[in-house]
């Protein structure tokens, strides 16, 4: 094996310009886990320099398939500086420490699949179809670049404070259109993808069939076949009639859009530029449709009772200045904690997970690991040379509530869970 494909070799310059070469630890503190998954975990952190909140994904690269987890490292890293949008989320740098990458990104408040779980209903419709505007405009952007996402749902959709709607986790995302990876989370994969094996290849239009199934997601608080174990939806996908929305409550414009979205064969979807003037999401409503979603979720989560308030009490973190309290500690102690349905906070052994896979035609082995909850869990399979890891963005989300320094931050060391 050449030694500038050996897992952590910057002997290649190219690689080696990839990573920025301080030591993040004395860049970030305040480092608290707010989400994990196969890909290692992600954190809360503030910039010690600026104080600025970010995200940081960290990413072991040793033990079992170590060459694997450096590639896949420098494939996101690759995707994440060539892409630069308001709808995308904000990648900020890349560092190595002991065997492990920190990504840096820009911290946002939570998914749109957080928002059903704080809720527990469907969003109404003009607060979908802001959501749906918003990825919609930065899946034309990754279109129109010849990228494809290929992980579109509520728990890859990110809010920002001020309502900015983020796509997030590229970990699945391939830089070259068309492609045939067997990628995805199964009930969100379009028909192409898993027929990709047989009958060749796919492009963008895939994501928005992803789109398509997250509005009924976010309009019936689950994506449909989600009663199906994932392989049994799978078949269902690949054979049967596409979805739509079940209730009659919604107008002709929302169902129309679902409907276009989920056109079974992709010569008949229409692609992001063509939905971009769709009525559904041109149609005039509020400015402040998701700023006023936000304010009425941070609500909501202070009325929660105290095992729910404890999982979903991150959406408070972003109005904190003073640092983590020591509420946000006990939580620490008690890992079964999770974020619900955005496949980002997880608690490992869940009664209701799903395994998650990535699978390589090199290796043709599979690492399964048991995520939180059903609804959002990443179940990729991957059988290409292009092996891709799971990486999720979407736990990029909440920060510590209005809190004090003077809390024993020993236990987030920020080697803590990588």
């Amino acid at each position: 094996m050449p030694n500038s494909s050996r897992a952590g070799s910057l002997k290649d310059p190219e690689i080696a310009d990839l990573f920025f070469k301080e030591d993040p630890e004395k860049l970030y503190s305040d480092l608290r886990e707010i989400g994990h998954g196969s890909f290692g975990a992600v954190y809360f952190a503030r910039d010690v320099r600026t104080n600025e909140v970010v995200a940081i994904k960290k990413m072991s690269y040793s033990g079992k398939q170590s060459t694997e987890k450096w590639q896949d490292i420098i494939k996101e890293v690759k995707f994440l500086q060539r892409i630069q949008h308001p709808n995308s989320i904000e990648y900020k740098g890349c560092y190595l420490r002991e065997h492990t990458a920190w990504l840096v990104m820009e911290y946002c408040l939570g998914s749109a699949s957080d928002l059903l779980e704080v809720h527990k209903k469907p969003l109404q419709e003009v607060e979908i179809a802001a959501i749906t505007h918003g990825a919609l405009r930065g899946l034309a952007y990754l279109h129109s670049h010849n990228m494809i996402h290929r992980d579109i749902k509520a728990g890859n959709v990110l809010l920002t404070e001020p309502g900015q709607v983020k796509l997030a986790d590229f970990g699945s995302a391939s830089i070259a259109c068309p492609a045939n990876s067997f990628v995805g989370t199964p009930y969100w994969m379009a028909p192409e993808v898993i027929l990709a094996m047989d009958e060749g290849q796919y492009d963008g239009k895939i994501d928005i069939w992803s789109l398509g199934i997250t509005c009924i997601e976010l309009a019936e608080r689950k994506p449909p076949l989600f009663n199906m174990n994932a392989m049994s939806a799978l078949y269902h996908i690949a054979q049967n009639e596409s979805p739509t929305l079940q209730s009659s409550e919604w107008s002709e414009y929302f169902r129309n859009f679902v409907d276009s979205c989920l056109q079974k064969f992709p010569q008949d979807r229409p692609n992001s530029e063509e939905l971009l003037k769709h009525a559904f999401v041109q149609r005039e409503r509020p400015e402040s449709v998701l700023i006023d979603l936000i304010s009425r979720t941070k609500d909501a989560v202070r009325e929660l009772d105290n095992l729910q308030y404890r999982k979903m009490k991150k959406i408070l973190f972003q109005e904190a200045h003073n640092g983590p309290t020591t509420e946000a500690q006990d939580e620490e102690e008690e890992p079964e904690h999770s974020m619900g349905r955005t496949g980002t906070v997880n608690s490992v052994g869940s009664n209701q997970s799903i395994p998650s896979m990535s699978i390589s035609a090199s290796s043709q082995s599979s690492s399964v690991n048991s995520l939180t909850d059903a609804g959002d869990d990443k179940s990729e399979v991957d059988i290409e040379g292009d092996h891709t890891v799971m990486s999720n963005s979407s736990v990029i989300h909440l920060k510590p509530e209005e809190q004090t320094y003077n809390e024993d931050l020993s236990a987030h060391s920020p080697d803590k869970g990588a």
